[in-house]
């Protein structure tokens, strides 16, 4: 018996260690839930236990929540005074049953401090006193590096109608940011910290979040006509009477979210080691293989060009269209699409939506880069990936729409998006969340940023650009990078693979377009080509007379102006042709205001052009980047891409979702 007891115990330890080996996070904040919904009043009761370990070298006196949900408690929360009631064409309901709130009930340590008396609410951010987004609960018994501290909690979160992400419509409900969440306690050097201090911030209208990674495991209750939708793997089902219990787990992820309707049907499908759930509108099952497609299809890519998806799930939720405002939304191992009945193929929103959100696992999840200080790590990286992705999936002209002759590129959308933008020059990418001004925290974190990550690949290559990506990817995962982690890797890898062609780091590039609010723009001002007399007589040289007459070929003084109408600067190849059909390259480091290049031949120069291979996606203007003296098609061109970039904008007037 001994012997047996032995055996059984070391099989026990083996499989801890192995479990512990497994882990690919901290797991630093853990969350064990029971949960229950009342359909009635909108009401989540919650009871939960919360294992924080405190993984700094810091002594922690005080803990920090978010308390998403107050967010949508009044007209004068943060959320609703910057959101004036309206984000994404969703508005905040007018009614009692229409407003959502969070309540601690109870707080404790166990076996320890009572914390019910003792919290507060702050505002971080703002000097709004009537905010209650974050609270702080000072504590009697400080946690010292490497303790774990318990905390259990009984709340009540009462569901919004829906509007900017969570909430309820009719018997649809996204169930998200709805549990007391504690911050990231950033020690000094992680990211650009000075000195350790909790990094908790109000719920904003432009943001999104930032948290810890842990295992969670989350018991909901809800009446059994409902199907169900979560973060993570359903662990087991439980009928009781006219309700019904299901508990999920998931490991390593930043947060847990669920759904939950009478209408959804559900379609299953797999994808190599990942299973998928499809929760779609009956009257959109006909969608249902494009919304498995394209997420198969951001599967494979994202696998190839970034790193394994390490989750065994995902889940895919399709919105009733009165519930619009949830879709388009990301959180780990869940994702919110968006579809109409009857859309046609051509026009790619379902497959546009899925993989921008599925990339979210990646810089949302995996990487959990700080959406709130941020954005452009996150919703910029994942654009560039998306533009990289729809057009391999579905063309370079054709990936966002093409209908009745008309078609763009996803790339392209998003590049005329900054490019054609009123106030592209309004502030840099690099900034909180909350402070981009007049509409432009959609242009500056998402369409810039791609816009200078996809310059960037094509400056670098295609193998050089993987390289950096994968590296990232690789070193940061599970790690809550910061922009100059990013950059430093940049710098590492180009130098290393391309010398110095671009020096001996790439600093400058991110100063300007990331760091900076200026423009990039080349032109070319003037070809001309200058009949050259060709000598004629008779000359001496050395004593000897000659007599030259040439006139069988006619010399041509070529003269080429460029200029830097921005104030970017980047080295950019100058392509001249010749009548003859020569051709020249040039590289002009872009630096000087101005540059005139003079070449004589017997040819003269008919065409040029600045950055022929389109390197360059940061230059606002590529319509002056090539001049010729033959009589061509440009200027229709031109006003064809200005009738495509408004078609793009009333499309996306309609069904942008970001």
């Amino acid at each position: 018996m001994t012997k047996y007891l032995i055996i059984l115990l070391f099989l026990f330890s083996s499989i801890t260690i192995l479990a512990q080996k497994e882990a690919l996070s901290p797991r630093n904040a853990n969350y064990d839930m029971e949960v229950s919904l009342n359909p009635d009043t909108k009401i989540v009761d919650g009871k939960m236990e919360l294992n924080w370990i405190n993984i700094s070298p810091d002594t922690i006196t005080e803990l920090q929540f978010h308390m998403y949900l107050n967010a949508f408690k009044n007209t004068e929360s943060t959320l609703m005074k910057e959101s004036g009631g309206s984000i994404h064409g969703s508005k905040a309901g007018t009614d009692e049953l229409s407003w959502g709130w969070i309540d601690i009930k109870s707080m404790k340590i166990q076996g320890g401090e009572n914390l019910s008396s003792k919290i507060e609410y702050i505002q971080p951010d703002d000097d709004n006193k009537n905010d209650q987004t974050v609270i702080r609960i000072p504590l009697r018994d400080s946690i010292l590096p490497g303790d774990t501290i318990d905390i259990l909690i009984n709340f009540e979160s009462k569901l919004p109608e829906l509007f900017a992400r969570t909430g309820y419509k009719d018997n649809y409900y996204l169930v998200g940011q709805w549990f007391p969440k504690i911050g990231v306690y950033e020690p000094a050097g992680m990211r650009f910290a000075k000195s350790g201090a909790w990094n908790c911030h109000q719920f904003h209208a432009e943001s999104e979040f930032y948290a810890d990674f842990g295992v969670y495991n989350v018991s909901i209750t809800l009446p059994k006509d409902y199907v169900v939708g979560a973060t993570g793997a359903l662990v087991n089902e439980k009928i009781n009477g006219e309700s019904k219990t299901l508990k999920y787990h998931a490991e390593d992820v930043i947060d847990f979210v669920w759904t939950a309707s009478k209408r959804f049907i559900e379609v299953k499908d797999e994808w190599e080691h990942v299973k998928i759930k499809l929760l779609i509108q009956p009257e959109h099952e006909d969608l249902a293989k494009r919304h498995i497609e394209s997420a198969k299809i951001a599967l494979d890519y994202f696998t190839e060009h970034l790193g394994p998806y390490p989750y065994g799930t995902l889940t895919i939720v399709d919105p009733p269209l009165t519930a619009f405002g949830s879709a388009g939304m990301e959180y780990p191992t869940f994702i919110t699409a968006g579809s109409f009945a009857w859309m046609p193929e051509g026009i790619k929103f379902i497959e546009n939506v899925i993989i921008h959100e599925f990339g979210h696992q990646y810089f949302m999840g995996i990487l959990a880069s700080n959406e709130f200080e941020e954005a452009w790590i996150d919703e910029g990286f994942n654009t560039y990936f998306e533009t990289r992705i729809m057009d391999a999936a579905y063309g370079e002209k054709t990936s966002s729409f093409n209908i009745a002759g008309f078609s763009e590129g996803d790339l392209e959308a998003h590049r005329m998006g900054y490019v054609h933008s009123p106030n592209r020059k309004i502030a840099e990418s690099d900034r909180y969340a909350w402070q981009f001004e007049n509409g432009s925290y959609g242009m500056l974190s998402y369409n810039k940023p791609a816009t200078f990550m996809n310059t960037l690949h094509r400056m670098v290559g295609d193998e050089v650009m993987d390289e950096i990506m994968k590296t990232f990817y690789k070193r940061w995962s599970f790690k809550h990078p910061g922009g100059q982690d990013f950059i430093d890797i940049v710098n590492e890898i180009v130098p290393k693979r391309l010398g110095n062609k671009y020096g001996t780091d790439m600093n400058w590039y991110f100063d300007q377009v990331l760091y900076g609010s200026d423009i990039c723009d080349y032109r070319i001002l003037k070809i001309a080509n200058t009949p050259i007399k060709v000598p004629d007589g008779k000359f001496d040289n050395d004593k000897k007379s000659t007599a030259n007459s040439m006139d069988s070929n006619t010399l041509y003084e070529s003269k080429i102006i460029l200029e830097r109408v921005g104030e970017v600067k980047i080295p950019v190849e100058i392509l001249l042709h010749f009548s003859n059909g020569k051709e020249i390259t040039k590289i002009w480091d872009g630096k000087e205001r101005s540059l005139e290049l003079k070449f004589r031949s017997g040819a003269k120069m008919e065409w040029a052009k600045i950055d022929p291979e389109n390197k360059i996606l940061i230059d606002v203007n590529l319509a002056n980047n090539s001049y010729t003296l033959k009589q061509d098609s440009t200027a229709m061109w031109k006003y064809t891409v200005k009738f495509l970039f408004w078609l793009q904008n009333i499309i996306q007037s309609v069904v942008w979702l970001v």
